[in-house]
Order: C-alpha cells, then sequence, then structure tokens
C-alpha cells in the first residue's frame, strides 16, 4: 500500500546542519519514509528540516505528543473539495494560534514598521515537499513573473496587496528575505495572510518555470502544449498551478500533507510531507498522521456514513439536525464520539433580500428599509431555535458574537423580536396596504407580494425554517416561495441580479478584531448577496455592476476606506462599530439565530483533537487552526 503511493522526490544534494531547540529533543527519522532514506532515495530527517524548524509545545497546552502512523479517513461532498486539505493543514506564513493571535508559522519571523513596511524573514533550510529550496526566489518569481504577468495575471496583483490603488515595492535582499513595502498603512496584509483560503504569494519557482514562457524553452514548451490541449503557455501554466484547489499531484507544497493521487477519483490520498517545517518537542516531524484518506459521498449519506463508523474526523457534511442520528451511533457501541462545537459565524440561517434584483418595482420595495425590518420582525425566531435547535442556538439578527470585543446586545436585538403588529405597521407606512384576492399585500404596480427566496438547497434546516418562516409572513401579508438550486447556479443568478432573494449564512466571520478588514460589511464584493452589482463596481474599478446609490451603503464605503487608512487601533476599532452599527439599522442580512451547535464526529482513538472549539472558516479554516497535523491515532486505545 505504502510502496504505491509514494512518489520519487527530488531534493537538495547538500545537507544542512540543525540546530537543536533549546528543550527538544533529537530529530527522529520517520517510520513512514525509512526504506526511502536508507535507499538513499531521501535525505535523513536532520537535512529535511530547515535549520530553525517550528517546535511545538503541545504539553504546554494541555495535549499529548503523539506517535506518528496511520490513516485517517474523511468525507468531502464534492470532487473539487480536496482543496479542503489545504484549509484542514493551514500551514501559513503567519497563522492564527489557539488564541487566535497572528503568529509567524511558515516564516521565521516577521517585521511590521508602521503597517506600511514588512520584512519577511524565511526559515533557512527550508524545502518544498520535494526537496527543492524554498527561498525568496519563489517569492520573486510569484511577484515579476506570475502577478505582474498581463497572460498570467490579466487583472494585474490581488486587491489586498493594492493600497489607494497603488502596488507595493517589493525586494527580495536575500535568499531569506522578502519585503513588502507601501507609502500608506496596509492593515490587512498580515491577516489575509492567514486565511483560509491564503492568497500563495509564493510558488515553487523550479517546477513551474518549465512552464514559462520566459524560462522554459519555445519548443519544448509548445510540446507541452498540445499535449496538456490548450491554448497557450499561460493557459497550461495557470492550469497547473493553482496551489488552492490541490489537484496537481506534482506542484509541490508546503502543507503538513501533499496529493499522492491524481485525477478524478472517489478516494484521494494524501501522504505526508517529508520536509515539512513543524516538530515537537520530543524531535518528532509532524505531521503525525501518514496518510489522510479524503472519500468524495453524497451530500446526504455524511451522516449516516458518519454514524455507521466510517469517518474518523468529520464536520463538512454535517449540521445540527444530525446530532440524534450521531448519538445514537455512538450509543449504540459506535467507534467515535460527537464534540459540540460553537460555531463562528454571524447567523446560521440568513436571508438576503437583493437591493440590486433586475426587477424596478421589487428592487425599489426591497431597498426600502422599513420593508427589510417588517420581514425580520414577523420572524418568529424562538419557534425555529425549539424546533431546529431545541433551543440551543441564540435568536439573533446578524451580529459578532458575544465573544468579541464588538459585540453589542442593541445589534444582536435589533428587529429581530416576534412583532406581528409593528411588522404589519411598517409595511402599511411603505405604502404596500393594497391587497389581492386571496388576501396578500400587493406592490404599487398591482402585483402580489410573492417573495421568492432561492437557496443552495444543501440544508436541510434552511428548508425548515424558511417553512416556518412562511407561515409567520403569511400573518403580514407577504408569499414566501421557497426556490432550491444548486450551489454555483445560485450564486450566478445571485451575481446577474436575478435572484429577488437568496439564503446563506451570516458572515463567515462572527470574531473580528481591529486588524481585520471590515471590506466585507461595505459593498466592495458580489459574494456578498445583498449587493452583487454594488460589489462588481468595486471589483472591476466600475467597468461593470452599479455604483452604491444608497447613502448608507456611500457612507460604509467610505468607513472602509477610512480604516484602510487608520492609524490607531482606536480609529479601526471606531470604524468597526460605527459599520456594525448600520447593518443594524439596515438589515441587509435577515438573521434568524447564531451559535448553533456544530457536531464534529471523532475517532475514539484519535488524540489531541479539542471536545470544546469553535467552527469556523473566518477565522479558522475549520479544523486548520486546531492543528490537524498534530493530531494522532493511539493504536494502543481499546476500541
Amino acid at each position: 500500500m505504502l510502496d504505491a503511493i509514494r512518489r520519487p522526490l527530488a531534493f537538495l544534494a547538500t545537507a544542512c546542519l540543525l540546530a537543536l531547540p533549546a528543550g527538544a529533543q533529537p530529530f527522529q527519522e520517520s517510520v513512514f519514509w525509512g526504506d526511502e532514506v536508507r535507499a538513499g532515495d531521501l535525505p535523513p530527517v536532520t537535512e529535511r528540516l530547515p535549520e530553525t524548524p517550528l517546535v511545538v509545545d503541545l504539553e504546554a497546552r494541555g495535549r499529548t505528543l503523539g506517535t506518528p502512523g496511520g490513516t485517517l479517513r474523511t468525507m468531502v461532498t464534492r470532487s473539487k473539495d480536496i482543496r479542503q486539505m489545504v484549509v484542514y493543514g493551514y500551514a501559513r506564513l503567519v497563522g492564527f494560534d489557539a488564541e487566535y493571535e497572528l503568529v509567524p508559522d511558515i516564516l521565521l519571523d516577521l517585521e511590521a514598521e508602521g503597517e506600511r513596511r514588512f520584512t519577511l524573514k524565511l526559515r533557512p533550510g527550508h524545502h518544498w515537499s520535494d526537496g527543492a529550496p524554498f527561498t525568496s526566489e519563489d517569492f520573486r518569481y510569484w511577484w515579476e513573473d506570475v502577478a505582474n504577468n498581463e497572460l498570467l495575471s490579466p487583472a494585474g496583483p490581488p486587491d489586498f496587496l493594492l493600497v489607494d490603488g497603488q502596488p507595493p515595492r517589493v525586494s527580495f535582499p536575500d535568499a531569506t528575505t522578502v519585503i513588502f513595502e507601501w507609502d500608506a498603512p496596509n492593515p490587512s496584509f498580515v491577516q489575509t495572510l492567514a486565511q483560509a483560503r491564503p492568497p500563495f504569494i509564493y510558488r515553487p519557482s523550479h517546477f513551474l518555470k518549465r512552464f514559462h514562457g520566459d524560462y522554459a524553452e519555445e519548443g519544448s514548451l509548445d510540446a507541452l502544449v498540445q499535449e496538456n490541449r490548450v491554448r497557450s503557455w499561460a493557459a497550461l501554466h495557470n492550469q497547473l498551478d493553482n496551489m488552492y484547489k490541490f489537484d496537481n499531484h506534482e506542484l509541490p507544497t508546503l502543507q503538513p500533507w501533499m496529493n499522492a493521487t491524481s485525477g478524478k477519483r472517489i478516494r484521494h490520498l494524501f501522504v505526508r510531507n517529508p520536509f515539512f517545517h513543524r516538530v515537537d518537542t520530543a524531535g518528532v516531524q509532524l505531521p503525525y498522521i501518514d496518510i489522510v484518506e479524503m472519500e468524495i459521498v453524497t451530500g446526504g449519506l455524511v451522516a449516516a456514513r458518519a454514524s455507521a463508523g466510517e469517518t474518523d474526523l468529520q464536520g463538512r457534511g454535517l449540521d445540527f439536525r444530525n446530532i440524534p442520528i450521531l448519538r445514537k451511533g455512538e450509543n449504540e457501541g459506535g467507534n467515535y464520539r460527537t464534540f459540540l462545537w460553537d460555531t463562528g459565524v454571524a447567523s446560521q440561517i440568513a436571508i438576503y433580500p437583493n437591493l440590486n434584483y433586475d426587477d424596478q418595482g421589487w428592487r425599489e420595495v426591497l431597498r426600502d428599509v422599513r420593508v427589510r425590518r417588517a420581514l425580520s420582525l414577523a420572524i418568529d425566531r424562538p419557534t425555529i431555535n425549539q424546533a431546529l435547535y431545541f433551543k440551543l442556538a441564540q435568536p439573533a439578527a446578524v451580529s459578532v458574537l458575544p465573544a468579541n470585543p464588538f459585540f453589542d446586545e442593541a445589534h444582536r436585538d435589533a428587529w429581530a423580536s416576534h412583532d406581528i403588529e409593528r411588522a404589519n405597521a411598517l409595511l402599511d407606512e411603505a405604502g404596500l396596504t393594497g391587497r389581492s384576492p386571496d388576501g396578500y399585500r400587493t406592490l404599487p404596480d398591482g402585483r402580489k407580494m410573492e417573495l421568492v427566496i432561492e437557496t443552495a438547497g444543501e440544508r436541510q434546516e434552511v428548508e425548515n425554517a424558511l417553512q416556518i418562516i412562511t407561515d409567520n409572513w403569511a400573518e403580514i401579508g407577504v408569499k414566501l416561495v421557497m426556490r432550491p438550486l444548486d450551489r454555483d447556479i445560485l450564486r450566478n443568478r445571485v451575481y446577474s441580479g436575478q435572484t429577488m432573494a437568496a439564503v446563506w449564512y451570516g458572515w463567515d466571520n462572527g470574531l473580528p478584531q481591529p486588524y481585520t478588514s471590515p471590506a466585507y460589511l461595505a459593498p466592495r464584493d458580489q459574494v456578498f448577496f445583498a449587493w452583487p452589482k454594488w460589489g462588481q463596481h468595486y471589483q472591476t474599478g466600475g467597468t461593470a455592476g452599479e455604483a452604491p446609490d444608497l447613502p448608507e451603503a456611500q457612507r460604509l464605503m467610505e468607513l472602509a476606506a477610512e480604516w484602510e487608512h487608520a492609524e490607531t487601533t482606536e480609529r479601526r476599532s471606531e470604524v468597526w462599530r460605527e459599520m456594525l452599527a448600520i447593518h443594524a439599522d439596515q438589515v441587509y442580512g435577515i438573521g434568524e439565530l447564531n451559535r448553533a451547535p456544530q457536531p464534529v464526529v471523532v475517532n475514539r482513538k484519535l488524540r489531541n483533537v479539542p471536545e470544546k472549539a469553535i467552527w469556523a472558516w473566518e477565522p479558522g479554516a475549520h479544523f486548520g487552526v486546531h492543528r490537524m497535523d498534530e493530531f494522532w491515532i493511539d493504536e494502543a486505545a481499546a476500541d
């Protein structure tokens, strides 16, 4: 089995001497790669690790030192979700620790001067998964030959690197130093590096230069283009270069596990990276687990298969409604435990009226804040909480969570009480007093007030909540029509203005800090379903979409810009609070509840998985912030 999934590894022939960290034990050779080391096909561990590896003190964090080995099974529901291994592995230049503080990870150090100049220090002797050196050349290649190459990046460098529309000055003084510098502050630069989907401001240059028109021999590159049936070398380069998709098994990585399979498969195998930069205090190179087996299954089968013991670590594809079946399997002798983690989203379910809907009559109605407030007031959140979450969630508008420094009870409760009388009064004030023959309100043009809400059709709890809301809204003369769609179709319809309203989660990050960019609270991105056209306008520099034309939205844009130019933490905090207050008042997203527990299935032999934790995309990358590379399988434990 192991021989079948191992692949040849190129490596640096010259050895480097490692200085052992204080208190750490001598580095231990991996049993998994032992045969390759003995055969001379792979350097010993002392040559594979950086000169200064990242030493993790597990015992100081209440965890146990582990024994390497074993295979961990997990499931995803779409073939493209093998990218979750980049999310779960969570090797970042800078990452969040267990307290959600930003700390160097791949980087040895990062120095910030006035949030204008950032010096990135690499770990000497760090290697890619194929053994090639990881140096400043990999940053230079990305910056000069990818991000600023019109054929590879027609839009230029990513937005987070632009300050007042200007890119940084990037320099590479030596092999382990990279400097990004701007004339004005870029306060979100460091946090962006820690995202669940990182920006990857570096590339394995030694691998990709073979496919770049400025480096490869023209004849050989033309042959590769024809062989891969693409139109140009740029198309080939971009196809092979997606470090987030993680679908190119030949592309070197810095993640704890590397892809060992290719093509369309039901099961994908990821094997330990022999050059990974983290070790424990006993000198054992992480990750502990040798192989992660990721199986693609039908979404509706995740809970059933988890309850049958067919996964070792599972959060994705499970939700609150699955807890009874999971508990049943656990109590009937299952090989797993079901942990209930807090969720980090600002709302478990949120309805987004589309202020850019392409129907002018409906657009004017949805832009009236009294209508959005009325729709929110009509929702019976306690009943939804009782029916769907057994009162374990918190009825709330879309708002940050109580553990956050910006939490305000007034924002959580804004327009979120169940008040049918007030909701009806607001709709009357908005001029929606006409009635259809069957008793529903009518728009000013005489059409029935039939509000179509589109969903991704992936969460039963959404459909169950909307059924309750259907009855709630009938009491105020509004007919709700639910339309389930495929996720990608839903997004495309929202972005094009064809969707009247859509359901999604609240903001991904319900735990922002002053250094967290509040850009997602401003109409800067089409992915916020309330204003896709406004977001397109910002993202394209005005060449597409529509400019925000409501004063509150315009103020959000101003505040986002003020945050970017603020010089102090106090001013950034003030900006956050004003933006949150605008959202609470304007009800751009109609939240129902937050803090609904997330079930996480954990094999009884799996160690170092926290029993209490937060399941969040941002910040945290789901399992990522909890350091999946530190989980280990205790084969000596009783079944």
